[in-house]
Protein backbone atom coordinates (compact mmCIF):
# COMPACT_ATOMS: atom_id res chain seq x y z
CA UNK A 1 0.00 0.00 0.00
CA UNK A 2 3.02 2.34 0.10
CA UNK A 3 3.06 4.68 -2.74
CA UNK A 4 7.28 5.32 -3.34
CA UNK A 5 8.22 8.40 -4.38
CA UNK A 6 12.16 8.29 -4.88
CA UNK A 7 14.64 5.54 -4.93
CA UNK A 8 18.34 6.46 -3.90
CA UNK A 9 21.12 4.33 -5.24
CA UNK A 10 24.74 3.97 -3.70
CA UNK A 11 27.15 4.27 -5.72
CA UNK A 12 29.83 2.03 -4.82
CA UNK A 13 28.84 -1.91 -5.01
CA UNK A 14 25.77 -0.90 -6.79
CA UNK A 15 26.80 0.93 -9.66
CA UNK A 16 29.55 0.21 -9.56
CA UNK A 17 30.74 -3.28 -8.58
CA UNK A 18 32.35 -3.97 -5.04
CA UNK A 19 36.19 -4.12 -5.21
CA UNK A 20 37.04 -7.19 -3.74
CA UNK A 21 34.83 -9.27 -5.87
CA UNK A 22 35.53 -11.55 -8.73
CA UNK A 23 39.99 -11.27 -7.82
CA UNK A 24 40.57 -14.85 -8.27
CA UNK A 25 41.16 -14.71 -11.87
CA UNK A 26 43.12 -12.25 -12.00
CA UNK A 27 45.92 -13.09 -9.17
CA UNK A 28 45.91 -16.48 -11.35
CA UNK A 29 47.04 -14.00 -14.33
CA UNK A 30 49.47 -11.77 -12.50
CA UNK A 31 50.88 -14.89 -10.29
CA UNK A 32 49.83 -13.32 -6.65
CA UNK A 33 48.75 -15.87 -4.58
CA UNK A 34 45.27 -17.00 -4.37
CA UNK A 35 42.92 -15.56 -1.94
CA UNK A 36 45.48 -12.07 -1.37
CA UNK A 37 43.10 -9.73 -2.59
CA UNK A 38 39.94 -10.80 -0.78
CA UNK A 39 41.91 -11.36 2.78
CA UNK A 40 43.32 -7.57 2.37
CA UNK A 41 40.05 -5.91 1.33
CA UNK A 42 37.84 -8.46 4.06
CA UNK A 43 39.93 -8.59 7.13
CA UNK A 44 39.17 -6.20 10.04
CA UNK A 45 35.84 -6.80 10.23
CA UNK A 46 33.69 -4.03 10.10
CA UNK A 47 37.08 -1.79 10.14
CA UNK A 48 37.97 -3.23 6.73
CA UNK A 49 39.10 -1.71 3.59
CA UNK A 50 35.76 -2.74 1.84
CA UNK A 51 33.41 -1.27 4.34
CA UNK A 52 35.58 1.65 4.96
CA UNK A 53 35.59 2.66 1.22
CA UNK A 54 31.78 1.37 0.63
CA UNK A 55 30.71 3.90 3.36
CA UNK A 56 32.63 6.79 1.76
CA UNK A 57 35.46 6.42 4.73
CA UNK A 58 38.03 6.20 1.92
CA UNK A 59 38.69 7.92 -1.20
CA UNK A 60 39.30 5.36 -3.97
CA UNK A 61 43.27 6.49 -4.07
CA UNK A 62 43.41 5.98 -0.23
CA UNK A 63 41.74 2.65 -0.92
CA UNK A 64 44.15 1.23 -3.12
CA UNK A 65 46.88 2.58 -1.05
CA UNK A 66 46.18 0.60 1.59
CA UNK A 67 44.98 -2.19 -0.43
CA UNK A 68 48.45 -2.42 -1.55
CA UNK A 69 50.02 -2.21 1.61
CA UNK A 70 47.69 -5.14 3.24
CA UNK A 71 48.31 -7.51 -0.11
CA UNK A 72 52.43 -6.72 0.81
CA UNK A 73 52.17 -7.54 4.18
CA UNK A 74 49.47 -10.61 3.29
CA UNK A 75 51.61 -12.44 0.45
CA UNK A 76 55.40 -10.38 0.76
CA UNK A 77 54.91 -9.35 -2.66
CA UNK A 78 54.47 -6.23 -4.49
CA UNK A 79 50.71 -6.39 -5.88
CA UNK A 80 49.70 -3.48 -8.53
CA UNK A 81 46.36 -3.08 -7.17
CA UNK A 82 45.39 -0.17 -9.97
CA UNK A 83 46.15 -3.34 -12.37
CA UNK A 84 43.53 -5.27 -10.42
CA UNK A 85 40.90 -2.47 -10.13
CA UNK A 86 40.65 -1.47 -13.60
CA UNK A 87 40.57 -5.36 -14.57
CA UNK A 88 37.72 -5.71 -12.21
CA UNK A 89 35.26 -2.69 -13.44
CA UNK A 90 36.38 -3.34 -17.35
CA UNK A 91 34.80 -6.94 -16.26
CA UNK A 92 32.20 -6.42 -14.18
CA UNK A 93 30.82 -2.91 -15.03
CA UNK A 94 29.81 -4.04 -18.13
CA UNK A 95 27.34 -6.65 -16.01
CA UNK A 96 26.16 -4.71 -13.18
CA UNK A 97 26.48 -0.85 -14.37
CA UNK A 98 24.49 -0.99 -18.04
CA UNK A 99 21.21 -2.70 -15.85
CA UNK A 100 21.23 -0.32 -13.04
CA UNK A 101 21.61 2.57 -15.30
CA UNK A 102 18.76 1.64 -17.32
CA UNK A 103 16.68 0.74 -14.02
CA UNK A 104 17.05 4.36 -12.89
CA UNK A 105 15.63 5.25 -16.25
CA UNK A 106 12.42 2.78 -16.42
CA UNK A 107 11.83 4.22 -12.84
CA UNK A 108 12.29 8.23 -14.21
CA UNK A 109 9.71 7.06 -16.40
CA UNK A 110 7.56 6.31 -14.36
CA UNK A 111 7.39 9.56 -12.85
CA UNK A 112 9.71 8.86 -9.62
CA UNK A 113 12.89 10.62 -8.77
CA UNK A 114 16.35 8.86 -8.39
CA UNK A 115 19.35 9.88 -6.59
CA UNK A 116 23.09 9.02 -6.63
CA UNK A 117 25.01 8.94 -3.28
CA UNK A 118 28.33 9.30 -4.24
CA UNK A 119 32.13 9.61 -2.90
CA UNK A 120 35.77 10.08 -4.30
CA UNK A 121 35.68 7.44 -6.81
CA UNK A 122 38.78 8.56 -8.35
CA UNK A 123 42.27 7.75 -9.58
CA UNK A 124 45.01 9.42 -10.26
CA UNK A 125 44.72 12.75 -11.55
CA UNK A 126 41.05 12.82 -10.68
CA UNK A 127 39.55 10.60 -13.54
CA UNK A 128 36.40 9.35 -12.26
CA UNK A 129 36.10 5.24 -12.42
CA UNK A 130 32.32 5.34 -12.95
CA UNK A 131 31.60 6.89 -16.51
CA UNK A 132 27.93 7.19 -15.55
CA UNK A 133 25.12 9.82 -16.95
CA UNK A 134 24.55 12.18 -13.62
CA UNK A 135 20.86 13.05 -16.17
CA UNK A 136 19.51 9.39 -15.19
CA UNK A 137 19.05 11.39 -11.43
CA UNK A 138 17.79 13.92 -9.86
CA UNK A 139 19.63 14.44 -7.33
CA UNK A 140 23.43 13.82 -6.70
CA UNK A 141 24.78 14.04 -3.30
CA UNK A 142 28.81 13.45 -3.11
CA UNK A 143 29.98 12.24 1.01
CA UNK A 144 32.94 13.65 0.09
CA UNK A 145 31.71 17.06 -0.96
CA UNK A 146 29.31 17.23 1.91
CA UNK A 147 31.68 16.11 4.75
CA UNK A 148 29.30 13.68 5.88
CA UNK A 149 30.25 9.94 5.26
CA UNK A 150 27.91 6.94 5.38
CA UNK A 151 26.71 5.47 7.50
CA UNK A 152 25.72 8.63 9.06
CA UNK A 153 22.39 9.26 9.18
CA UNK A 154 22.79 13.17 8.01
CA UNK A 155 23.76 11.81 4.07
CA UNK A 156 20.45 10.38 3.83
CA UNK A 157 18.51 13.03 5.82
CA UNK A 158 20.30 15.32 3.16
CA UNK A 159 19.61 13.53 0.17
CA UNK A 160 15.50 13.06 1.38
CA UNK A 161 15.11 16.53 1.57
CA UNK A 162 16.73 17.49 -1.77
CA UNK A 163 14.60 14.78 -3.08
CA UNK A 164 11.79 16.57 -1.26
CA UNK A 165 10.06 13.15 0.13
CA UNK A 166 9.87 11.69 3.49
CA UNK A 167 11.83 8.55 4.12
CA UNK A 168 8.92 6.29 4.24
CA UNK A 169 8.28 7.53 0.41
CA UNK A 170 11.62 6.32 -0.44
CA UNK A 171 13.81 2.78 -1.26
CA UNK A 172 17.71 2.86 -1.18
CA UNK A 173 19.87 0.25 -2.86
CA UNK A 174 23.63 -0.60 -0.99
CA UNK A 175 25.49 -2.89 -0.40
CA UNK A 176 26.95 -2.53 3.13
CA UNK A 177 24.31 -3.88 5.47
CA UNK A 178 25.57 -0.88 8.37
CA UNK A 179 24.38 1.42 5.93
CA UNK A 180 21.03 0.36 4.87
CA UNK A 181 20.62 -0.62 9.18
CA UNK A 182 20.90 3.59 9.29
CA UNK A 183 18.84 4.16 6.74
CA UNK A 184 16.09 1.62 7.67
CA UNK A 185 16.16 3.39 11.02
CA UNK A 186 14.83 6.52 9.26
CA UNK A 187 12.12 5.04 7.83
CA UNK A 188 13.37 4.27 4.21
CA UNK A 189 12.71 1.01 2.76
CA UNK A 190 16.07 -1.08 1.70
CA UNK A 191 17.15 -3.38 -0.58
CA UNK A 192 20.79 -5.28 -0.27
CA UNK A 193 22.77 -5.32 -3.04
CA UNK A 194 24.99 -9.05 -3.39
CA UNK A 195 23.16 -10.03 -6.93
CA UNK A 196 22.58 -6.57 -8.92
CA UNK A 197 19.95 -8.87 -10.74
CA UNK A 198 17.96 -10.52 -7.77
CA UNK A 199 18.21 -6.99 -6.09
CA UNK A 200 16.69 -5.45 -9.21
CA UNK A 201 13.91 -8.59 -8.66
CA UNK A 202 13.26 -7.24 -5.33
CA UNK A 203 13.00 -3.58 -6.37
CA UNK A 204 10.62 -4.19 -9.08
CA UNK A 205 8.46 -6.20 -6.42
CA UNK A 206 7.89 -3.07 -4.52
CA UNK A 207 7.72 -0.63 -7.07
CA UNK A 208 4.98 -2.49 -9.27
CA UNK A 209 6.73 -2.40 -12.85
CA UNK A 210 9.37 -3.52 -14.40
CA UNK A 211 12.75 -2.42 -14.41
CA UNK A 212 14.32 -3.40 -17.93
CA UNK A 213 13.35 -2.92 -21.53
CA UNK A 214 13.45 0.53 -21.27
CA UNK A 215 12.54 3.16 -24.73
CA UNK A 216 13.25 6.96 -24.43
CA UNK A 217 9.74 8.79 -24.33
CA UNK A 218 7.87 5.17 -22.78
CA UNK A 219 6.81 4.04 -19.80
CA UNK A 220 4.94 0.62 -18.22
CA UNK A 221 1.48 -0.02 -19.63
CA UNK A 222 -1.04 2.15 -17.30
CA UNK A 223 -3.43 0.24 -15.27
CA UNK A 224 -6.55 -0.12 -17.40
CA UNK A 225 -5.09 0.46 -20.30
CA UNK A 226 -3.17 -3.42 -20.79
CA UNK A 227 -3.45 -4.95 -24.36
CA UNK A 228 -4.21 -9.36 -24.96
CA UNK A 229 -0.63 -10.36 -25.74
CA UNK A 230 -1.24 -13.71 -27.11
CA UNK A 231 -3.76 -12.26 -29.23
CA UNK A 232 -1.33 -9.44 -30.61
CA UNK A 233 1.41 -11.91 -30.78
CA UNK A 234 -0.55 -14.47 -32.94
CA UNK A 235 -1.77 -11.33 -35.11
CA UNK A 236 1.96 -9.99 -35.70
CA UNK A 237 3.07 -13.53 -36.54
CA UNK A 238 0.68 -13.38 -39.21
CA UNK A 239 0.90 -10.31 -40.68
CA UNK A 240 5.10 -9.55 -40.34
CA UNK A 241 5.59 -13.35 -41.31
CA UNK A 242 7.68 -13.42 -38.47
CA UNK A 243 7.99 -16.31 -35.49
CA UNK A 244 10.17 -14.98 -32.74
CA UNK A 245 11.61 -17.05 -29.56
CA UNK A 246 11.86 -14.22 -26.79
CA UNK A 247 8.09 -13.46 -25.98
CA UNK A 248 6.50 -10.08 -26.87
CA UNK A 249 6.76 -6.58 -24.74
CA UNK A 250 4.80 -4.36 -24.30
CA UNK A 251 5.38 -0.77 -23.14
CA UNK A 252 3.32 2.43 -23.43
CA UNK A 253 4.25 5.64 -24.78
CA UNK A 254 4.32 8.82 -22.37
CA UNK A 255 2.52 11.57 -24.42
CA UNK A 256 -1.12 12.70 -23.65
CA UNK A 257 -2.85 11.64 -26.78
CA UNK A 258 -6.28 10.40 -26.69
CA UNK A 259 -5.54 7.81 -28.91
CA UNK A 260 -3.39 4.66 -26.96
CA UNK A 261 0.06 4.45 -28.67
CA UNK A 262 2.30 1.84 -27.08
CA UNK A 263 5.91 0.73 -27.92
CA UNK A 264 5.86 -3.41 -28.99
CA UNK A 265 9.24 -5.59 -29.34
CA UNK A 266 8.64 -7.62 -31.30
CA UNK A 267 11.64 -10.20 -31.91
CA UNK A 268 14.36 -7.73 -32.78
CA UNK A 269 11.88 -5.06 -34.19
CA UNK A 270 10.40 -2.09 -32.21
CA UNK A 271 6.95 -1.73 -33.90
CA UNK A 272 4.65 1.54 -32.36
CA UNK A 273 0.81 0.37 -31.89
CA UNK A 274 -1.69 3.19 -31.81
CA UNK A 275 -4.71 1.79 -30.47
CA UNK A 276 -8.41 3.63 -30.95
CA UNK A 277 -10.03 4.72 -28.03
CA UNK A 278 -13.29 3.73 -27.02
CA UNK A 279 -15.57 5.99 -26.85
CA UNK A 280 -13.61 8.96 -29.19
CA UNK A 281 -12.79 11.50 -27.17
CA UNK A 282 -12.04 15.03 -29.06
CA UNK A 283 -14.27 17.90 -31.24
CA UNK A 284 -13.84 15.11 -33.98
CA UNK A 285 -12.60 11.91 -32.61
CA UNK A 286 -9.84 10.38 -33.46
CA UNK A 287 -10.16 7.44 -35.67
CA UNK A 288 -6.96 5.14 -36.78
CA UNK A 289 -7.94 4.30 -40.13
CA UNK A 290 -7.97 7.81 -41.38
CA UNK A 291 -4.57 8.31 -39.71
CA UNK A 292 -3.31 5.40 -41.68
CA UNK A 293 -4.57 6.94 -45.00
CA UNK A 294 -3.22 10.09 -44.11
CA UNK A 295 0.57 8.62 -42.97
CA UNK A 296 0.41 6.36 -45.85
CA UNK A 297 -0.59 9.42 -48.54
CA UNK A 298 2.37 11.77 -46.90
CA UNK A 299 5.00 9.08 -46.75
CA UNK A 300 4.26 8.75 -50.49
CA UNK A 301 4.66 12.74 -50.89
CA UNK A 302 7.90 12.72 -49.42
CA UNK A 303 7.03 14.30 -45.96
CA UNK A 304 8.74 12.00 -42.88
CA UNK A 305 6.52 10.45 -41.09
CA UNK A 306 6.66 7.12 -39.50
CA UNK A 307 6.60 3.98 -41.76
CA UNK A 308 2.85 2.63 -41.61
CA UNK A 309 2.88 -1.63 -41.95
CA UNK A 310 -0.56 -2.59 -41.26
CA UNK A 311 -4.28 -1.33 -40.17
CA UNK A 312 -6.63 -3.83 -37.83
CA UNK A 313 -9.98 -2.92 -38.58
CA UNK A 314 -10.63 -6.41 -36.57
CA UNK A 315 -11.91 -5.75 -32.91
CA UNK A 316 -11.85 -9.27 -31.99
CA UNK A 317 -8.32 -9.21 -32.10
CA UNK A 318 -7.29 -6.23 -29.25
CA UNK A 319 -11.02 -4.48 -28.70
CA UNK A 320 -10.63 -1.47 -31.52
CA UNK A 321 -9.48 -0.93 -34.20
CA UNK A 322 -5.38 -0.51 -34.53
CA UNK A 323 -2.56 1.04 -36.64
CA UNK A 324 0.89 -0.33 -36.36
CA UNK A 325 3.97 1.49 -37.77
CA UNK A 326 7.27 1.07 -37.77
CA UNK A 327 9.38 2.83 -34.60
CA UNK A 328 11.19 5.87 -35.45
CA UNK A 329 14.37 6.20 -33.37
CA UNK A 330 15.60 9.87 -32.48
CA UNK A 331 15.21 12.68 -30.65
CA UNK A 332 12.26 14.08 -29.02
CA UNK A 333 12.84 17.68 -27.61
CA UNK A 334 10.11 18.31 -24.57
CA UNK A 335 11.40 21.52 -23.69
CA UNK A 336 11.43 24.69 -26.17
CA UNK A 337 14.77 25.99 -24.90
CA UNK A 338 16.52 22.56 -26.12
CA UNK A 339 18.95 22.27 -23.52
CA UNK A 340 20.33 19.04 -24.88
CA UNK A 341 21.42 21.08 -28.10
CA UNK A 342 24.66 23.77 -27.73
CA UNK A 343 23.14 27.48 -27.76
CA UNK A 344 25.07 28.53 -31.27
CA UNK A 345 23.23 25.25 -33.15
CA UNK A 346 19.63 25.75 -31.59
CA UNK A 347 18.50 27.87 -34.31
CA UNK A 348 19.22 25.44 -36.87
CA UNK A 349 16.98 23.14 -35.32
CA UNK A 350 14.46 25.83 -35.43
CA UNK A 351 14.87 26.47 -39.09
CA UNK A 352 14.44 22.82 -39.66
CA UNK A 353 11.23 22.97 -37.63
CA UNK A 354 10.21 25.73 -40.05
CA UNK A 355 11.30 23.89 -43.26
CA UNK A 356 9.16 20.96 -42.44
CA UNK A 357 5.79 22.78 -42.04
CA UNK A 358 6.42 25.03 -44.72
CA UNK A 359 6.56 21.53 -47.12
CA UNK A 360 3.65 20.15 -45.46
CA UNK A 361 1.68 23.03 -46.18
CA UNK A 362 3.46 23.29 -49.98
CA UNK A 363 1.94 19.65 -50.39
CA UNK A 364 -0.17 19.75 -54.20
CA UNK A 365 -3.14 18.04 -52.70
CA UNK A 366 -4.50 16.29 -55.74
CA UNK A 367 -0.57 14.64 -56.42
CA UNK A 368 -0.99 13.75 -52.84
CA UNK A 369 -4.03 12.17 -53.24
CA UNK A 370 -5.25 14.44 -50.04
CA UNK A 371 -7.86 16.58 -52.22
CA UNK A 372 -10.44 14.64 -49.75
CA UNK A 373 -9.13 15.06 -46.52
CA UNK A 374 -11.45 17.65 -45.50
CA UNK A 375 -13.66 20.38 -46.99
CA UNK A 376 -12.45 23.25 -48.67
CA UNK A 377 -12.43 26.51 -47.45
CA UNK A 378 -14.35 28.28 -44.00
CA UNK A 379 -11.96 26.28 -42.36
CA UNK A 380 -11.66 28.56 -39.49
CA UNK A 381 -15.61 29.10 -38.96
CA UNK A 382 -15.86 25.49 -38.67
CA UNK A 383 -13.01 25.36 -36.32
CA UNK A 384 -14.27 28.18 -34.08
CA UNK A 385 -17.85 26.72 -33.99
CA UNK A 386 -16.44 23.10 -33.10
CA UNK A 387 -14.44 24.43 -30.35
CA UNK A 388 -16.94 26.68 -28.83
CA UNK A 389 -19.21 23.42 -28.56
CA UNK A 390 -16.83 21.31 -27.24
CA UNK A 391 -15.90 24.16 -24.63
CA UNK A 392 -19.29 24.43 -23.80
CA UNK A 393 -19.32 20.95 -23.21
CA UNK A 394 -16.85 20.89 -20.56
CA UNK A 395 -17.03 24.19 -18.88
CA UNK A 396 -17.21 24.02 -15.35
CA UNK A 397 -17.45 27.75 -14.21
CA UNK A 398 -17.33 31.15 -15.96
CA UNK A 399 -13.72 32.12 -17.80
CA UNK A 400 -15.01 35.82 -18.80
CA UNK A 401 -12.03 35.97 -21.39
CA UNK A 402 -13.71 32.93 -23.21
CA UNK A 403 -17.13 34.43 -23.25
CA UNK A 404 -15.17 37.44 -24.97
CA UNK A 405 -13.44 35.32 -27.46
CA UNK A 406 -16.76 33.24 -28.08
CA UNK A 407 -18.66 36.47 -29.45
CA UNK A 408 -15.04 37.73 -30.75
CA UNK A 409 -14.13 35.73 -33.33
CA UNK A 410 -16.70 35.59 -35.55
CA UNK A 411 -16.52 38.88 -36.20
CA UNK A 412 -12.67 38.85 -37.13
CA UNK A 413 -12.75 35.71 -39.59
CA UNK A 414 -9.57 36.10 -42.39
CA UNK A 415 -11.11 37.64 -45.63
CA UNK A 416 -9.68 34.96 -47.60
CA UNK A 417 -8.18 31.67 -46.49
CA UNK A 418 -5.50 29.48 -48.28
CA UNK A 419 -6.35 25.26 -48.15
CA UNK A 420 -3.40 23.15 -47.51
CA UNK A 421 -2.76 20.12 -45.62
CA UNK A 422 -2.92 21.63 -41.75
CA UNK A 423 -0.96 18.96 -39.09
CA UNK A 424 -3.40 20.44 -36.75
CA UNK A 425 -0.86 20.22 -33.63
CA UNK A 426 2.10 20.85 -34.97
CA UNK A 427 4.79 21.38 -32.30
CA UNK A 428 8.42 20.56 -31.56
CA UNK A 429 7.78 17.44 -29.23
CA UNK A 430 5.80 16.32 -32.08
CA UNK A 431 8.79 16.26 -34.23
CA UNK A 432 11.66 13.16 -33.89
CA UNK A 433 15.17 14.83 -34.84
CA UNK A 434 18.40 13.15 -35.56
CA UNK A 435 20.43 12.88 -32.33
CA UNK A 436 23.20 14.81 -33.74
CA UNK A 437 22.29 16.91 -36.78
CA UNK A 438 19.00 19.36 -37.59
CA UNK A 439 17.44 16.62 -39.91
CA UNK A 440 13.38 16.25 -38.54
CA UNK A 441 13.14 12.14 -39.00
CA UNK A 442 9.71 12.31 -38.27
CA UNK A 443 6.63 13.86 -38.04
CA UNK A 444 4.43 12.71 -35.17
CA UNK A 445 0.83 13.11 -33.92
CA UNK A 446 -1.82 13.64 -36.79
CA UNK A 447 -4.71 12.66 -35.67
CA UNK A 448 -6.01 16.68 -36.28
CA UNK A 449 -5.02 16.20 -39.83
CA UNK A 450 -7.22 18.00 -42.47
CA UNK A 451 -7.39 20.67 -44.93
CA UNK A 452 -7.28 24.14 -43.81
CA UNK A 453 -5.62 27.21 -43.35
CA UNK A 454 -1.73 26.91 -43.04
CA UNK A 455 -1.54 29.92 -40.99
CA UNK A 456 -3.40 28.46 -38.06
CA UNK A 457 -0.39 25.33 -38.05
CA UNK A 458 1.83 28.64 -37.74
CA UNK A 459 0.36 30.01 -35.23
CA UNK A 460 0.17 26.50 -32.94
CA UNK A 461 3.34 25.96 -33.28
CA UNK A 462 4.56 29.57 -32.39
CA UNK A 463 2.57 29.34 -29.21
CA UNK A 464 5.62 28.76 -26.85
CA UNK A 465 6.74 31.85 -27.41
CA UNK A 466 4.30 33.37 -24.94
CA UNK A 467 3.88 30.58 -22.72
CA UNK A 468 5.89 30.80 -19.44
CA UNK A 469 8.71 28.66 -18.81
CA UNK A 470 6.82 27.26 -15.19
CA UNK A 471 3.70 27.02 -17.30
CA UNK A 472 2.89 23.15 -16.57
CA UNK A 473 0.96 22.53 -19.61
CA UNK A 474 3.42 23.10 -21.86
CA UNK A 475 6.47 24.97 -21.14
CA UNK A 476 7.23 28.06 -23.17
CA UNK A 477 9.99 30.84 -23.32
CA UNK A 478 8.22 33.51 -22.48
CA UNK A 479 10.59 36.07 -20.29
CA UNK A 480 13.32 34.11 -21.55
CA UNK A 481 16.66 35.75 -23.13
CA UNK A 482 16.00 33.92 -26.96
CA UNK A 483 19.23 35.85 -27.74
CA UNK A 484 21.35 34.44 -25.08
CA UNK A 485 19.59 30.95 -25.60
CA UNK A 486 20.26 30.81 -29.03
CA UNK A 487 16.67 30.83 -30.43
CA UNK A 488 15.01 32.98 -33.21
CA UNK A 489 11.51 35.59 -31.39
CA UNK A 490 8.72 34.42 -32.87
CA UNK A 491 8.90 37.09 -35.47
CA UNK A 492 12.16 35.96 -37.07
CA UNK A 493 10.98 32.11 -36.85
CA UNK A 494 7.45 33.16 -38.70
CA UNK A 495 9.49 34.90 -40.76
CA UNK A 496 12.03 31.92 -41.26
CA UNK A 497 8.71 29.60 -42.04
CA UNK A 498 6.70 32.14 -45.01
CA UNK A 499 10.63 32.34 -46.24
CA UNK A 500 10.69 28.67 -46.89
CA UNK A 501 7.22 29.08 -48.49
CA UNK A 502 7.76 32.46 -50.77
CA UNK A 503 4.77 33.88 -48.88
CA UNK A 504 4.09 37.24 -47.12
CA UNK A 505 4.18 37.32 -43.25
CA UNK A 506 0.49 38.19 -42.48
CA UNK A 507 -1.04 41.22 -41.39
CA UNK A 508 -4.12 39.75 -39.27
CA UNK A 509 -1.54 37.00 -37.28
CA UNK A 510 -2.44 38.54 -34.20
CA UNK A 511 -6.30 37.21 -35.11
CA UNK A 512 -4.37 33.32 -35.85
CA UNK A 513 -2.55 33.74 -32.12
CA UNK A 514 -5.85 34.51 -30.40
CA UNK A 515 -7.70 31.28 -31.95
CA UNK A 516 -4.92 28.95 -31.06
CA UNK A 517 -4.46 29.91 -27.25
CA UNK A 518 -8.78 30.00 -27.74
CA UNK A 519 -8.32 26.64 -28.74
CA UNK A 520 -5.78 24.95 -26.53
CA UNK A 521 -7.61 26.84 -23.66
CA UNK A 522 -10.47 24.72 -24.42
CA UNK A 523 -8.40 21.66 -24.53
CA UNK A 524 -6.80 22.59 -20.83
CA UNK A 525 -10.20 22.80 -19.70
CA UNK A 526 -11.32 19.68 -21.48
CA UNK A 527 -8.42 18.02 -18.93
CA UNK A 528 -9.68 20.17 -16.11
CA UNK A 529 -12.58 18.86 -16.07
CA UNK A 530 -11.81 14.94 -17.16
CA UNK A 531 -9.54 15.49 -13.42
CA UNK A 532 -12.79 16.49 -11.53
CA UNK A 533 -14.30 13.63 -13.02
CA UNK A 534 -11.32 11.07 -12.36
CA UNK A 535 -10.30 10.66 -15.67
CA UNK A 536 -6.97 12.77 -15.96
CA UNK A 537 -4.28 11.89 -13.17
CA UNK A 538 -4.46 14.60 -10.11
CA UNK A 539 -1.84 17.40 -9.50
CA UNK A 540 -0.92 17.24 -13.30
CA UNK A 541 -1.79 20.68 -13.99
CA UNK A 542 -3.86 23.66 -12.43
CA UNK A 543 -7.48 24.83 -12.90
CA UNK A 544 -6.17 27.76 -13.45
CA UNK A 545 -4.31 26.88 -16.61
CA UNK A 546 -7.23 27.21 -19.21
CA UNK A 547 -7.98 30.80 -17.92
CA UNK A 548 -4.52 31.66 -18.27
CA UNK A 549 -4.39 30.72 -21.87
CA UNK A 550 -7.77 32.10 -22.60
CA UNK A 551 -6.49 35.53 -20.86
CA UNK A 552 -3.76 35.52 -23.69
CA UNK A 553 -5.78 34.85 -26.41
CA UNK A 554 -7.47 37.47 -25.39
CA UNK A 555 -4.53 39.53 -24.82
CA UNK A 556 -3.75 38.83 -28.96
CA UNK A 557 -7.99 39.66 -29.32
CA UNK A 558 -7.40 43.09 -28.11
CA UNK A 559 -3.86 43.73 -30.30
CA UNK A 560 -5.97 42.84 -33.15
CA UNK A 561 -8.62 45.06 -33.00
CA UNK A 562 -6.12 48.28 -32.52
CA UNK A 563 -4.22 47.05 -35.86
CA UNK A 564 -8.25 46.80 -37.60
CA UNK A 565 -9.23 50.37 -35.81
CA UNK A 566 -5.96 52.42 -36.56
CA UNK A 567 -6.15 50.88 -40.42
CA UNK A 568 -9.84 52.11 -40.93
CA UNK A 569 -10.36 55.36 -42.43
CA UNK A 570 -12.73 58.00 -40.37
CA UNK A 571 -15.34 57.89 -42.49
CA UNK A 572 -15.45 53.62 -42.52
CA UNK A 573 -14.89 53.99 -38.20
CA UNK A 574 -17.99 56.34 -38.03
CA UNK A 575 -20.13 54.03 -40.06
CA UNK A 576 -19.31 50.57 -38.51
CA UNK A 577 -21.80 49.54 -36.04
CA UNK A 578 -21.26 50.28 -32.43
CA UNK A 579 -21.59 46.58 -31.70
CA UNK A 580 -18.61 45.20 -33.37
CA UNK A 581 -16.55 46.93 -31.24
CA UNK A 582 -17.69 44.80 -28.43
CA UNK A 583 -14.84 43.69 -25.64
Amino acid sequence: GVSYKAVVFEESGVLLPAPHRTATDWEARSCIPAGTIQQAALSGGESSLSLRYSRGELTAVEFLQELGQQCFEIANVRVPVHSFLWDLIRKEMRKQLPIMAEAAQCIRAEGLQTALLSHSLCLGHGERLLPLDQQHFDVVVASHQEGVPRPDPGIYKLCLERLGVQPQESILLDSSSQNLEVAAQLGMKTVKVDDPAAALKELETHLGFPLQGFVPYTRSVRPGMEIPKDRLQKYLEDVLGAHPTAPLELRQFDHGESTRSYLVKFGGRLLVLKKEEEPPSGPSGPSVSREYRVLKALAEAGVPVPPVLALCEDRSILGSPFLLLEHCAGHIHHAASLPAVPPRQRGAWYGAMANVLARIHSLELGAAKLQDLGEHGNYIQQQVETWTKQYRAVETHVIPAMERLIQWLPLHFPESQKTTVVHGDFRMDHLVFHPDRPEVLAVLGWKFATLGDPLCDLANNCMSFFLPAHFGARRGLRECDLGHLGIPTAEEYSQMYCGHRGVEHPENWNFYLAFAFFRRAVMLQGRHRGSLAGEEPPGQLSPKDAEFVADLAWDFAVKEGFRMFENLSPTKLLLRHSSTWAG
